[in-house]
């Protein structure tokens, strides 16, 4: 049982922390699939409304997001 002990600051900071790099590390990676890709990502999803590829990105992000949390929970 945890109890508290993510109360204590160190614990704390430390998920701050990591939540931060997790972020930076996923914007990071999804701007490289951005550039990676030959059309332009935000147009396609919000102007043309592009379905079919606002499923492959939210999968591309839900794997990024996964292999991320994988990187820093050890």
């Amino acid at each position: 049982m945890m109890g508290i002990e993510w109360l204590k600051p160190a614990m704390f900071f430390g998920s701050i922390l990591y939540a931060l790099i997790g972020v930076v590390v996923f914007w990071i990676s999804f701007a490289i699939v951005d550039k990676l890709t030959p059309y332009d990502l935000w147009g396609e999803l919000v102007e043309k409304k592009n379905v079919a590829l606002a499923i492959v990105v939210g999968a591309k992000c839900i794997a990024i997001g996964l292999i991320v949390s994988a990187a820093i929970h050890g």
